[in-house]
Parts: C-alpha cells; sequence; structure tokens
C-alpha cells in the first residue's frame, strides 16, 4: 500500500532506483510547476494539495513507470483544478505529457446534462484515451485509490456514491488489466467507506478466528513447506488471509453466516518453472485429498486478463477446506502487476501474451464507442464487458474463446465473427442440436449454424451476456429501423403531398434546404427517419414543403387521390412498420394505419377494439392496402369448442393440414361440458382461413369456432366469426 504522504526527496529517492539523471530533473520541474499552480489549494483533510499528486505519483513508482507518466501524475490535476491549459503543459512537457493529463481530466460540465450524463461522459472519454495509451487508467487508479484512502474527510452519502463508484467501474478495470493488487485494495477501500459498520463487524469477527485458526494456518504451512522440497520441488509458500470484502461477497452470494465461510486462509505456493507447478499439485493432491470440482488450470488456458495460475481446493487438517494457488515467479509477477508489469520486469513470452490480451480489449472499446448512441449506453457496454466470471468453450477447430458466466451460443457466434453472429440460426453444442439460447458450461464444444438471409433477432437481447454481442445486436437493429424508418417516411411523405395535389418531384432540393434550416435538422434523411418513427407528422412537414407550390386541379377529390396514393403493406416490412398485435390482420381485413411514436408505422384492422379507443390520435390515421406476395403467411389463432373424443385432435389436425395450413402451436382448456382448443395457424389470407373454418366444420364433434385473438393484446378481446 501507498504511504499517504511523502515529500519531494522520498519520492526521488524511490525513483533514482531505476530513472536517469535526466528523467529525474524532469520528474522535479512537473512537481516545481504542479506546486506553483496548485499555490494556496488545500485538500478537505487540510493538506497542502500537492500532496495529493505527489501520493499519485509515488503510486506510479512502485511499477517503475517512465519519466512522462510521472510528471502526468504530477500535473494531473493542473488542467482541471487550474487555469492551465493543455497547450501549456505540450509546451513546457511534450505531446505525450499533455496527452495523458487530458486523458485524466474530466470534461468541462454542459449545463443541461445530468450529474449521471456527465459521470458517463467523463467515463467515456477516460476509457477512450486509455485506449490509445494504457498510462492514462494507471495513472487514474493510482488517483483513486489516494482519494480512496483520504475518503474518511468525505460526507456519509458521498463516501457511499464514490464507494460504489469504484466497486463498479475502477476495480473492475483493475481487474480486467490484470492488476490484482490495485483491484483488491480498491475493494477493501470501497468495503470500509461505504458500508463501514458491515466492514468493521466482519473485521472484528476474523480478529477473533484468527488465533483460533492460526494453529491449522501453521499445520498446513509445515506440511507443505516440508512435502515439496522432499520431492525436489523448490518453492516459496505463502499464507495469506482473504481480503474482507471476498468474505463479506462470498456470505452474501451463497447466504452464509461467518462461522459458515471456513476457507478465509488462501496459500500461494511459488516454483521456477511451468512443469514445476504440476508437479507440485500432484505432491499437494497426495498430501491433503483434493474437493471434487474444485481444480481450474488457468495456465494451460489462461484468464482474458492474462492471470496464470492452478487452482485447487483440498480438505485440510479438521476438515478444513484449503484453497491454494500454485505458479511461477513470471506468473505471480504478472498476476500481482498486470499491464504495469510492462515497466516492471522484461520476461519477453509472458509479458507480449499480456500485452495482446489487454491491446484487444481495448481496441475493442474503441469499436463499442464508434457506434454507441450515448455516453451511458456506451458505459453501460464496458460495465458488460467487466465481467467478474468466465466460461472457457472451444470451437471445433480446437480454438478457446473466453465467455463471461452465463453466456450462451449467441454470445460465443458474436466472439467468432460479426457475421457469423448475424447470420446464427442454430447451434450445435458437443454434438447436439441445442436452442441458441443455451447457456454454455466450461469446456463445450460449440458449432454455430448459419443460413445466407438470417438477421439477429431482438429477443436475443433479453439472454446475451457479452458486451460485444449486445452491442453488434443492437447496432444491426438501430440501422434496420433507420434504413426501414426513411423509407417508410418518405412513402407517408409521397402520400401526405398527394392528399395535397402536389407530386413528390415538385418539392426542389431550396425547400428541403430551407426546411432544415428552419427545423434545426442535419440531413433530408433524418426528417425522412422521424416521419417512419412517428416523431414528425408528414401532413406537417408536406404543408411546410409545399409552401408556394400550386397544387393540382381543384377536380381531381381528396377521394380519389387516396384511393390512388394508400401505403402498399407487404407484410415483410420488420421494424418500422407493425402489424398490430391486438387484432392481427391479415391479406382481405379491411386496415388503416396508425404513426405512433418511436413505433412507426402499425397496421390495424377496421374494427380493432384498440383502434376504436384511439379516436383522438385520427390525426395520425393513413389509408393502407394490402399488396402481398401470394406465397406470404400470416399468423392466425382459431378458437375451437369441441366435445372431446379419443382421436380427435388428430383429425382437426389433420383438416387443417389438408386445407394446406401450417400448425405452429396448440393449447388446450378444459370446460365443464367441453374442451377448448387454440389453433395458431399460417394462412395467406382472409380467403384461405375461411377454408380451414369450413374444414373444421365439418367435424361432427365441433361446437363452435371462430377466429381469435387472446385476451392479453387487449381489453375486451371477443370471439367473432369472419
Amino acid at each position: 500500500m501507498t504511504k499517504l504522504s511523502l515529500n519531494l526527496a522520498e519520492l526521488n529517492a524511490r525513483l533514482a532506483t531505476y530513472l536517469s539523471a535526466e528523467d529525474l530533473a524532469l520528474v522535479a520541474e512537473a512537481y516545481a510547476f504542479s506546486q506553483a499552480a496548485h499555490s494556496g489549494q488545500m485538500r478537505m483533510s487540510g493538506e497542502p494539495y500537492i500532496s495529493h499528486p505527489l501520493a499519485v505519483a509515488a503510486g506510479l513508482a512502485e511499477w517503475h513507470m517512465d519519466a512522462q507518466a510521472l510528471c502526468a501524475a504530477l500535473l494531473h490535476d493542473v488542467m482541471e483544478d487550474t487555469g492551465v491549459t493543455k497547450a501549456q503543459l505540450a509546451e513546457r512537457f511534450g505531446k505525450s505529457v499533455a496527452e495523458l493529463v487530458d486523458g485524466v481530466s474530466k470534461i468541462d460540465r454542459i449545463e443541461h446534462q445530468s450529474f449521471e450524463e456527465a459521470q458517463a461522459d467523463n467515463f467515456r472519454k477516460m476509457l477512450l484515451a486509455m485506449a490509445r495509451d494504457v498510462r492514462v487508467i494507471l495513472i487514474k487508479l493510482a488517483d483513486r485509490r489516494h482519494n480512496m484512502q483520504t475518503l474518511g474527510v468525505m460526507r456519509p452519502d458521498k463516501r457511499r456514491r464514490i464507494a460504489k463508484e469504484t466497486l463498479d467501474i475502477y476495480a473492475p478495470i483493475a481487474n480486467r488489466l490484470g492488476l490484482n493488487a490495485m483491484y483488491r485494495e480498491l475493494q477493501e477501500l470501497a468495503f470500509s467507506n461505504g458500508q463501514p459498520m458491515r466492514y468493521r463487524v466482519l473485521e472484528k469477527a476474523v480478529k477473533k478466528a484468527r488465533g483460533n485458526r492460526r494453529e491449522v494456518v501453521g499445520k498446513i504451512l509445515d506440511a507443505i513447506g516440508s512435502a515439496l522440497p522432499s520431492h525436489g520441488i523448490e518453492a516459496l509458500v505463502m499464507g495469506r488471509e482473504k481480503h474482507l470484502y471476498g468474505i463479506y461477497r462470498k456470505m452474501r452470494e451463497k447466504h452464509l453466516s461467518f462461522s459458515q465461510v471456513l476457507d478465509i486462509y488462501g496459500f500461494r505456493v511459488v516454483v521456477k518453472d511451468r512443469p514445476s507447478c504440476y508437479l507440485a499439485l500432484g505432491v499437494l493432491h497426495a498430501l491433503y485429498p483434493p474437493v471434487p470440482g474444485k481444480f481450474k488450470d488457468y495456465i494451460a488456458i489462461p484468464k482474458a486478463n492474462g492471470y496464470q495460475s492452478l487452482h485447487t481446493t483440498l480438505i485440510g487438517p479438521f476438515g478444513t477446506p484449503v484453497e491454494i494457488q500454485i505458479r511461477t515467479t513470471e506468473m505471480h509477477n504478472v498476476a500481482e502487476a498486470g499491464v504495469a508489469s510492462h515497466w516492471l520486469y522484461k520476461e519477453e513470452q509472458e509479458i507480449s501474451q499480456l500485452q495482446q490480451k489487454t491491446h484487444q480489449w481495448l481496441q475493442s472499446l474503441i469499436e463499442l464507442q464508434s457506434d454507441s448512441g450515448t455516453a451511458s449506453e456506451f458505459l453501460e457496454h464496458v460495465k458488460i464487458d467487466l465481467f467478474p466470471g468466465e466460461v472457457y468453450v472451444f470451437s471445433p477447430k480446437g480454438k478457446i474463446f473466453v465467455l463471461p458466466s452465463g453466456a450462451t451460443a449467441v454470445d460465443f457466434a458474436y466472439a467468432v465473427h460479426t457475421d457469423i453472429g448475424d447470420r446464427c440460426v442454430a447451434c450445435r453444442i458437443n454434438f447436439e442440436t441445442s436452442p441458441l439460447r443455451t447457456e454454455l458450461k466450461n469446456g463445450d464444444r460449440v458449432e454455430i449454424i448459419t443460413a445466407p438471409h438470417a438477421a439477429p433477432n431482438p429477443a436475443w437481447l433479453s439472454y446475451v451476456k457479452s458486451a460485444r454481442a449486445r452491442f453488434r445486436i443492437r447496432h444491426f437493429l438501430k440501422t434496420q429501423q433507420n434504413e426501414e424508418s426513411v423509407a417508410l417516411g418518405e412513402r407517408l411523405l409521397t402520400h401526405a403531398l398527394h392528399e395535397m395535389g402536389i407530386a413528390a418531384a415538385k418539392i426542389l432540393p431550396a425547400a428541403w434546404d430551407r426546411f432544415k434550416k428552419e427545423s434545426g435538422v442535419r440531413s433530408k434523411r433524418a426528417v425522412l427517419s422521424d416521419i417512419g418513427l412517428g416523431k414528425r407528422l408528414p401532413a406537417i412537414v408536406a404543408r411546410r414543403l409545399a409552401e408556394g407550390l400550386e397544387v393540382l386541379p381543384a377536380d381531381l377529390t381528396a377521394k380519389s387521390r387516396r384511393a390512388r396514393q394508400s401505403i402498399l403493406i407487404h407484410g415483410t416490412e420488420g421494424i418500422a412498420v407493425q402489424l398490430g398485435k391486438c387484432c392481427c390482420p391479415i391479406p382481405g381485413d379491411p386496415i388503416v394505419g396508425l404513426i405512433r411514436k418511436a413505433q412507426g408505422l402499425v397496421v390495424h384492422t377496421h374494427d380493432c377494439p384498440v383502434l376504436a379507443k384511439l379516436r383522438s390520435e385520427r390525426g395520425n390515421w393513413v389509408d393502407v392496402a394490402w399488396d402481398v406476395a401470394p406465397d406470404q403467411l400470416f399468423e392466425v389463432t382459431i378458437r375451437v369448442i369441441v366435445k372431446n373424443t379419443r382421436g380427435l385432435l388428430a383429425r382437426l389436425a389433420k383438416e387443417i393440414a389438408e386445407s394446406n395450413a401450417n400448425i405452429l402451436d396448440v393449447s388446450v382448456e378444459d370446460d365443464r361440458d367441453s374442451t377448448i382448443l387454440y389453433f395458431t395457424v399460417q394462412t395467406t389470407d382472409r380467403v384461405h382461413l375461411a377454408r380451414i373454418l369450413r374444414a373444421l366444420r365439418r367435424v361432427p364433434e365441433v361446437f363452435r369456432l371462430a377466429r381469435y385473438v387472446h385476451p392479453k393484446h387487449h381489453k375486451g378481446a371477443h370471439d367473432g366469426a369472419i
């Protein structure tokens, strides 16, 4: 842990162990500049403000960070809290230092933003700066750690908010970058500041238990310490008490009392090379029996953040479970320092693997940002990606993919490639066909089946776990909706112009330029998209565009114009044009369209009960007409009341099949004197449905039947023969 306060001489003594005289001079200059800029400023604790950047720089010195990062640490608040500009820093200390300071600095608060929006914007700026230079986040983590160490002077509500933010964002980022020591310390500081009462109670309980379990810990250390050398294995064996937050989280997640948490101690065995890890594992399993299912090999399959170790749980003396981690010295360095080990150590193979994984994750942040709409949406994607648990699965060719715990086959498809995710229709897990929503388990072999014309399903968003999959699905749907809404908007505007007797071709670019300038919109596509999504009324846009134009002759009545200019419904429009779930219209039904905000054009039958309640929205109604392909299919539910006899269901299904209809679903309700069957079938139009109903009426046991809409879609639904 970093000493909370120190002076420049102490910092220089640390830096002199690895920096050149020239670098030390640059750091000293940055210190002098920062001290002058913060002159007269005090922290809430009463200390001079310069003590904070000095502590942050000392934190970076633990990782042997370079002179540029140390200068940025000393200067990290001057842009935010003093009048110093980025240009001044670049001129004095170089462009790299200025970029680092800018990456750590918050964005100026925009007046209309809420606090949450401002925070999301700041996180987005910081994370994108981190993607360009990982030193940004190392400075920010050191900054956050010192702030957490001195948080006691803040108001309780502010302490809780900052502690939650640390647990939600900063600790997971430290974990994702492999900074294990920083990760644990931030968790402990957040727990002690966010839930001080629980922290103190648990701390007291652990101290009390420490004396009772000291004998057990000593016995295990002695046993391991003698067993390994006797088999020719040189090892450093360490016993460690688990962190309080880790114990608390285990109690909360598994609903345990403190007395039920037996494994508050863990042990770490550090050996010279990889083969020794597996030899040590064999010795320990011979020493104490292992707990089945508790062994994890993170050496063969490293974690996403580059972490490597063997994990096993043994049954120790008195039946106490003992968690043990076995790793090499190089693995231990990476586990504790993560990406910062690049500056501390030079073991090329381990570090290059870690840097590659980190680079891939940082690039994914830039990819997420490129199409995320708002800062809050971007932050949501990043939070999903900072997953606490992982599952390891294999492709058919044996490639390992690391996914968040609870991930499904859809997550795997998007992890392989965006095109595979967009086109997936089914999967085989361990050679067996399975639903796409199937949760994957460690070691599963997953094969994705695709189709050329398949597309992402909005329902996937309810069960995907990875940020990449969620982002890609949303991006596809948003793009598709935008394209469809622009096309629909153009059709609706053309229709509205014809209602006024104006051909769409008569609207000149100058009229569009005037409208865009008056409305404050960027493009014609944006206007058409708004019309298609119901955010603008086509009639109002048409009137404003038509100012100064002559209309068609008066003898062309509105009725004849409407007949010629009805919006044609194909039944396959997708997101921008929807068939009402309340009445399920099919070709042949008289229909009307309703433009609804954020829904686009919703098509209803003329006698739809929901439509009857929307008389006040008549201004949003548009004329629509069917124009569907002969083989287009529509879903209809038929309600059949029958006398239940053996083999009746098969006979009814046979009649439907012989009417060239496919049955999608069947459900049954028992009444006192009869049985009610609900068949959801695919029909081409109203005539086809009539043919199906006639076939069913020929069955003697059928008392009554009708087209049916389920009551859950609207109140007051009723049977109605067609």
